[in-house]
């Protein structure tokens, strides 16, 4: 079931002379779950395995380049996935019935196990927090500990308003969007963007704009949800609601964060998510 490929950007995976620093090499590789292939990237020997979640059209490489390179190796094993439909997990070709959230969760768990993690904690970023929060609630004997950022769970007809603010990825900064164009082609990029704002946006017609509220209180692990004051996708409230109705739960707000604060300032939240998972 194995399918391994090159590792991506890595040295070799055994050490060469006693300088060698064993472990911190990023392997590539797929593996089938749940009918599908999916890609992971593989990075540390620790004891502690923790799951990266990407965002929307996210993918391990694109969403989490500096988390993969610079969290301590010697205490994580580090895996980023990309969710069916997206990166290197396709075929198939990415859709959004009303339960794709719940799919994405089955599908990441499953990975973990897969790969024969029996307890693992999850950094889910955007709707990979989505994913995350929807993972730790169903799946409590699996779930370590669970660090959100960028995420809802809810959507409001604000969040509609924003959402089609980026339907049209022309617009999209080109910093943004030139690595999407690279992975997908303009084609599949543009029609996936398209075809996601119109799936989440149908949450926005659920009660409340419910995606996973009713489950937040099941949520048992010791949660951090971290927040951009000046993130232009996610309102603050949303992060707000998450941690009201986790128990123990903790918040930090950073001032000057953004949608993308775990790039934008990857040394202050690798810090902060280390000293969360130790």
């Amino acid at each position: 079931l194995l399918q391994l490929q090159p590792p991506s950007r890595a040295a070799p995976l055994t050490p060469r002379g006693p300088a060698a620093c064993y472990g911190t090499s990023i392997t590539s590789a797929k593996i089938q779950v749940n009918g599908v292939h999916l890609h992971y990237q593989q990075t540390g020997e620790g004891s502690h395995a923790v799951l990266l979640l990407p965002g929307m059209l996210g993918s391990g490489q694109t969403d989490f380049g500096p988390q993969l390179k610079s969290m301590n190796k010697q205490l994580f094993t580090v895996v980023a996935w990309d969710p069916r439909g997206y990166g290197k997990s396709i075929p198939p070709y990415r859709d959004f019935p009303p339960d794709f959230f719940e799919r994405d969760a089955k599908d990441a768990v499953d990975l973990m196990q897969a790969l024969k993690f029996k307890k693992f904690s999850l950094l889910g970023w955007s709707d990979g927090g989505i994913t995350a929060l929807i993972a730790a609630a169903r799946y409590p004997n699996l779930i370590h500990k669970l660090i959100v950022w960028g995420a809802n769970a809810s959507v409001t007809q604000e969040d509609v308003r924003i959402y089609n603010g980026i339907r049209d990825v022309s617009k999209w900064s080109e910093k943004v969007r030139k690595p999407l164009e690279e992975l997908y082609g303009h084609k599949y990029f543009a029609e996936t963007c398209e075809a996601w704002v119109d799936g989440i946006s149908c949450f926005a017609e659920n009660s409340d704009g419910n995606i996973c509220q009713q489950l937040l209180p099941d949520i048992k692990c010791p949660t951090f949800i971290i927040h951009g004051e000046k993130d232009p996708l996610v309102p603050q409230a949303h992060a707000e609601y998450i941690h009201k109705h986790i128990k123990g739960s903790r918040l930090l707000l950073m001032p000057e964060g953004k949608h993308n604060l775990h790039l934008r300032f990857a040394k202050d939240f690798n810090r902060e998510v280390e000293n969360f998972l130790r």
